[in-house]
């Protein structure tokens, strides 16, 4: 621990370097803190995963202070990495840094290079995709859906997994098709349901899940957004209709569902006409 390394930790302008030195000295064997030396790959990928998540609520709710705080801990996270990456010689932040700067050049030649900007933009989307295609081949990824992360949330992997399928021709021409399958799929789950087998339900409740997001994207839609949306309006709603209960001196579980369906849809109605 030298005074040149306190320094910099104490110096609040000390910008990316001191966040790199905060996190050497929190991960320091010997002097560091416990709970952060303990922590590997594995323990940090959930933090990981729940900071991308705020990033995203601070800018579904356009709080823009608070989304400052979210990028910080979503940029401690890549840290964080990192310094686990450099500690066991995988790689290092600067390592990471290039790569992802080198990737940025190499995928815009229409910027950094000598290709022409007077592109639309779906000559620009079929020519990235191209440009990713040999950055698989590079990587021995030979199937049209290698590369397609596993611990995705579903429905973003559901149309990441559809995208690639399509660019091999495997897609249906149009939106009715989709509805077709849409239909079929909800026949087949309340089929199973009928069944009682619990397996055969979980089944065709992602069949028909999957094609949902299949028919997003047709649309162009993102499921996960239009979920998020609907998500924030249900909780919206059913606050209202605790408002309208506590008003006449009741909670939930002191109504019943006639009651409160009938508050929701007072609610709707409410929201519809700008009330």
């Amino acid at each position: 621990m030298t005074d040149h390394s306190d320094q910099l930790i104490q110096d609040p302008e000390g910008g990316m370097p001191r966040l790199l030195e905060i996190m050497r000295r929190l991960r320091d064997p010997d002097t560091g803190c416990p709970w952060d030396i303990e922590q590997d790959f594995k323990s940090i990928a959930p933090y990981t995963i729940e900071e991308a998540y705020e990033v995203a609520d601070a800018i579904e709710r356009q709080n823009w202070p608070e989304l400052e705080g979210e990028l910080g801990d979503l940029l401690l996270q890549t840290v964080y990495h990192t310094a686990i990456g450099a500690e066991l010689g995988h790689f290092t932040f600067d390592s990471v840094t290039k790569n992802i700067a080198d990737k940025m050049v190499a995928r815009h030649p229409h910027v950094f290079g000598d290709e022409s900007r007077e592109k639309s933009a779906a000559q620009q989307t079929a020519d990235w995709e191209k440009i990713k295609a040999a950055e698989r081949a590079g990587k021995a990824q030979k199937g049209a859906l290698d590369g397609v992360a596993v611990g995705l949330p579903a429905l973003l992997r559901a149309m990441k997994l559809q995208k690639r399928a399509a660019r091999v021709g495997f897609d249906w021409p149009d939106t009715g098709h989709v509805l077709d399958k849409l239909l079929e799929e909800s026949r087949e789950l309340v089929e199973a349901r009928d069944t009682k087998d619990a397996d055969a339900m979980e089944d065709e409740m992602g069949d028909l899940l999957f094609v949902m997001a299949n028919l997003a994207r047709h649309l162009g839609i993102d499921p996960e957004a239009a979920l998020r949306r609907t998500n924030a309006k249900f909780t919206r709603r059913f606050a209202s209709v605790e408002a309208a209960l506590a008003a006449r001196g009741k909670t939930p579980d002191q109504s019943d569902l006639t009651e409160m369906d009938a508050l929701w849809d007072e609610v709707k109605i409410r929201e519809k006409s700008g009330i």
